[in-house]
């Protein structure tokens, strides 16, 4: 679920849009968005949407950097960082098992926390990694198997020695693309959003 980027006392870093009301502390924000301009067959940038992560859910498995523990998201640990997934990069490793920082093949633009889910979307940079568009491409991504893992830093924890790690404050970092399987929670998902493409139509004089 992310790489460690230090472990010190409570804190630690795992490997325009919607906005709703909350009390009298204001507005929060449940939903962003960076609008790009449409650009019609763009050969680099292939759509893709997922669920990255679960919120007030414990994990199926330890994420990497997490000591063995499982963690749990708050939802409001997860809305408050919203903003840090914006133009983030998705990565992904040969074997698709892990993650890969140095391995960007594409960018954030929309995040929302919608009921238990925390969903992502954005562009991959199809042309740049033709073995990864092969992969996510096949019938893998289409039969379920491909999900997604978060990259986290600054992340607190509220009782290091509680079974579960509960995270209450954290930075996203960016994300992966991998199976599902190997993810930290299994109910993650990726797949990517082929653009439709309007068919040209002779027409005789």
């Amino acid at each position: 679920m992310g790489h460690a980027d230090g472990l010190h006392r409570r804190s630690f870093g795992l490997a325009a849009g919607r906005e709703g009301l909350r009390g009298a502390a204001g507005l929060e924000m449940r939903a962003m968005a960076v609008e790009f301009p449409v650009v019609h067959g763009h050969p680099n940038r292939l759509p893709f949407e997922g669920v990255l992560t679960l919120v007030d859910v414990a994990s199926d498995k330890a994420p990497s950097g997490a000591r063995g523990h499982r963690v749990v998201l708050t939802r409001e640990a997860a809305e408050a960082a919203l903003p840090s997934l914006m133009g983030m990069a998705v990565d992904y490793k040969a074997g698709w098992d892990g993650h890969d920082a140095r391995q960007k093949c594409g960018i954030i633009t929309a995040a929302e926390v919608d009921g238990q889910k925390l969903t992502v979307a954005g562009y991959l940079f199809a042309r740049d990694f033709p073995e990864m568009e092969a992969k996510i491409s096949s019938g893998a991504a289409a039969g379920g198997e491909m999900g997604m893992s978060y990259e986290l830093a600054d992340a607190h924890v509220e009782d290091m020695r509680a079974q579960v790690w509960t995270l209450t404050r954290a930075t996203f970092t960016g994300a992966a693309i991998l199976l599902r399987e190997k993810a930290a929670y299994r109910s993650t998902s990726f797949r990517v959003k082929r653009p439709v493409v309007a068919r040209r139509v002779a027409v005789a004089r």
